[in-house]
């Protein structure tokens, strides 16, 4: 006798007690992520730095604590402290402009006007001006920065935390690792490993290849800003390793700028030679000695939509958000690849098959 079928809401009954666990845990999961929200851009940057200090770590695998630690310590710190207090330098210049527009608009209309400057130009630059006071300076003010720049303590405690979270990702991801692969079901465990292992190819592309250059050119950059006597050389060198992570910017976008200054302060000579100089001592030696490295590093994802996924990122996010929209378009682009490849295989099993089935027929 066929069991008799039943319809939806008698499965519904049925399975009444799992329906609630699951949505129990569903909320239990948006509690904890409400309440770490305020910590998201440490936790973020925790993983993105564990996972750019990995190649150091599996060096030092011998001992995992001291591994993490030398880890942790030549790569993590020098990017905290440039990119972090060079942010906290960033928002600082930023809320003082803000807090003196007008005395920052007087400064800009001195500087244009002891420019020797044709003048229509002279006039398109002065309008140019007035526009910028007028429309972004009030949008600045309005979205929060000048509260954001001092809301400083959870900004440093982020800092600390991701300090924290990369350390003890490096010492026991595996084994976070292993328990999500122990809790996934035996007929998922070999789709599970090819998704993770494409995702830290294209991870890999996106963050290890880049960063390890944004940091070596971040660093060199400062020693230049240094020796040529700019100011606010941390901010400079923040907008250097920014500039030379998201792909199809680079460096030039700030040095170029302050090449032009100094020609607009010391002649063309002076200009030249900063540009030379910094050109040099920055770029060429990522080119010559770190280029066969990062050639082996690479994502195949089209640079334009990591370029997408930084900036729009950073603006839905900050800085959590700057991140973490490039790892979650590895994580959807992992997931597409990892589906056609099982198509595939898929398919050429079932030609096989096919075959074998007619000449056994």
């Amino acid at each position: 006798m066929n069991q008799e079928r039943k319809d939806g809401m008698a499965l519904l009954i049925e399975h009444k007690w799992k329906i609630i666990a699951a949505i129990a845990l569903a909320l239990f999961f948006l509690a904890i992520i409400f309440i770490l929200r305020p910590l998201a851009d440490g936790i973020i940057l925790g993983l993105v730095f564990a996972y750019i200090s990995r190649p150091i770590y599996l060096k030092l695998n011998k001992n995992k604590r001291v591994g993490a630690f030398v880890a942790t310590t030549c790569i993590v710190i020098p990017i905290i402290f440039i990119l972090g207090m060079g942010i906290l330098e960033i928002i600082q210049q930023i809320t003082w402009i803000v807090q003196n527009q007008n005395e920052v608009i007087s400064s800009l209309t001195g500087f244009i006007n002891n420019v020797q400057i044709p003048g229509f130009l002279h006039t398109e630059i002065e309008q140019s001006i007035q526009d910028i006071s007028q429309s972004i300076i009030p949008i600045l003010r309005e979205i929060g920065i000048v509260s954001y720049a001092k809301d400083l303590v959870i900004f440093l405690l982020n800092l600390v935390i991701s300090i924290i979270i990369c350390y003890f990702m490096l010492s026991d991801g595996n084994t976070l690792y292993q328990k999500v692969l122990d809790i996934t079901p035996s007929n998922y465990q070999k789709t599970f490993k090819n998704y993770v292992t494409e995702l830290d190819k294209i991870l890999g592309g996106i963050f290890i290849g880049n960063a390890y250059a944004a940091l070596f050119v971040s660093i060199m950059s400062a020693i230049v800003f240094y020796v040529f006597g700019f100011s606010h050389i941390l901010a400079l060198s923040a907008l250097i390793f920014i500039a030379a992570v998201v792909p199809l910017f680079a460096g030039y976008m700030v040095l170029v700028p302050l090449a032009l200054l100094r020609y607009f302060n010391q002649g063309i000579e002076a200009g030249l030679f900063f540009f030379l100089v910094a050109s040099i001592v920055i770029y060429l030696p990522p080119e010559l000695f770190m280029r066969p490295y990062l050639a082996s590093i690479k994502s195949k994802v089209h640079p334009l939509l990591i370029m997408l996924a930084f900036i729009g990122g950073a603006f839905v996010g900050g800085i959590s958000g700057f991140f973490a929209a490039p790892i979650l378009l590895g994580a959807l682009i992992a997931a597409y690849r990892v589906y056609v490849n099982e198509l595939r295989s898929y398919g050429y099993n079932l030609v096989q098959n096919t075959g074998k089935s007619e000449n056994n027929g």
